[in-house]
């Protein structure tokens, strides 16, 4: 495997902690969403002035960073668009992922110079598609979330432009996240940014002339979570995703912890290495799975890819996800001198518990929390306080953005 055909791993990223966070263990690029134009209004996004620390922090590494202006804005929305894309343009983004037409057209005109991604919101599922794209001057077509595996070896065959799949994260129950329940029910366009999770709502059928009588439409007597997809996992396909030639392999998850970026970058990335490393003898790692259930996520499934999807893929008792451990610090600073490092608690720890330390580069490892202290070095046996600085002993060296946390 050449460095040339290794698949380039994109990952989200909702703030500037969660940029540096997936950058540290090993995303080769993120997207990310300023605070207008995107559709993850929610999602914390980034000002004008942070989004020129982030193209900054990034290219100083050699990474690269897409922009999201991949709305669908009504004529309302579109004040200030020109402005922003000459702005994006200015401070050297990589390029903008784009899914509407009219947007697309206006950022040919406006900032010709920008590489231009076409969002999976565009719902590219043909070879012809690809081709009308680039023939209008894209750069890359982000692959509808619909298709398989064998579909997307086809397009990749005949189609000479940057291809990029989902492998990772959250489905939701529409066309490529074109969604119409949650601006029909609530008011919130999901297609504008302000997505209500209407599929994630405990559901059950009501008779027009019976108001107030629910009738379950599962055995369940509560209802049933109908519309819930299980969340995207192709790590144990990861030979087989390779092998169809995409460019990109991304990670959805803007609106996600800082924890899942790390934990679910980190395991793609070691084993794209691995891959690359010798892919005749290439074998999926248990640790790298299991690092996968760490984090808070829904049942995993592999989606469209390998066939279309069936009840399995739902869940129909809940709309609530599971994890094996909890996120419960971040290492700011070690001093090898005296082996404390400085942390900043993210979740109550207490002196006598067990925790582990996931790290960017280092290896891992499991050790007592033995000596804590505050950040005026006073001796303490529990960190309670949301952010609190606190130092702590460790029994091994730790670097930078290394995550402590304790099994569920």
């Amino acid at each position: 495997m050449t460095e040339q055909k290794r698949p380039e791993l994109l990952a989200p990223a909702g703030t500037l902690e969660k940029l540096k966070m997936a950058l540290a263990y090993g995303a080769d690029a993120v997207y990310l969403g300023g605070k207008s134009f995107g559709l993850r209004a929610l999602g914390g996004n980034f000002s004008n002035e942070e989004l020129q620390e982030a193209v900054a922090f990034a290219h100083e590494r050699g990474k690269r960073i897409y922009v999201t202006v991949n709305s669908y804005p009504h004529d309302g929305d579109m004040v200030g668009l020109s402005a922003f894309l000459r702005f994006l343009a200015s401070i050297h983004v990589d390029a903008l992922l784009v899914a509407d037409l009219g947007v697309f057209t206006i950022a040919r005109e406006v900032v010709p110079e920008l590489s231009l991604h076409v969002s999976t919101q565009a719902n590219t599922v043909n070879a012809a598609a690809v081709r009308a794209w680039k023939a209008l001057g894209a750069a890359r077509v982000v692959l509808a979330r619909e298709l398989s595996l064998k579909e997307i070896a086809a397009i990749r065959s005949a189609v000479d432009i940057e291809l990029e799949m989902f492998v990772h994260g959250a489905m939701c129950i529409s066309m490529s996240g074109r969604c119409l329940l949650s601006a029909y029910m609530t008011g919130r366009d999901a297609n504008r940014g302000a997505c209500a999770q209407s599929c994630r709502w405990q559901y059950a059928l009501v008779e027009e002339k019976r108001p107030g009588e629910f009738y379950p439409i599962t055995e369940d007597e509560h209802g049933t979570y109908i519309l819930n997809s299980k969340d995207l996992c192709l790590l144990p396909q990861l030979a087989d995703v390779i092998a169809t030639g995409v460019d990109s392999l991304k990670i959805e998850g803007r609106m996600k912890s800082v924890h899942y970026v790390a934990s679910v970058t980190k395991a793609y990335r070691q084993a794209l290495d691995a891959y690359a490393a010798d892919p005749t003898h290439f074998a999926i790692d248990p640790a790298w799975t299991e690092e996968l259930g760490k984090v808070s996520h829904r049942p995993y499934t592999t989606g469209f890819a390998l066939h279309r999807t069936t009840a399995d893929d739902q869940i129909y008792g809940s709309s609530s996800y599971e994890q094996t451990s909890d996120f419960i610090g971040l290492v700011r600073a070690y001093d090898a001198a005296t082996g404390w490092a400085t942390v900043e608690q993210r979740n109550h720890m207490r002196v006598g518990e067990e925790i582990e330390l996931f790290q960017p580069t280092l290896s891992g490892f499991r050790q007592t929390l033995t000596d804590m202290t505050d950040e005026d070095g006073m001796p303490i046996d529990r960190a309670p306080h949301p952010q609190q600085i606190v130092h702590i002993r460790m029994a091994h060296p730790v670097e930078s953005y290394a995550i402590l946390r304790r099994d569920v």
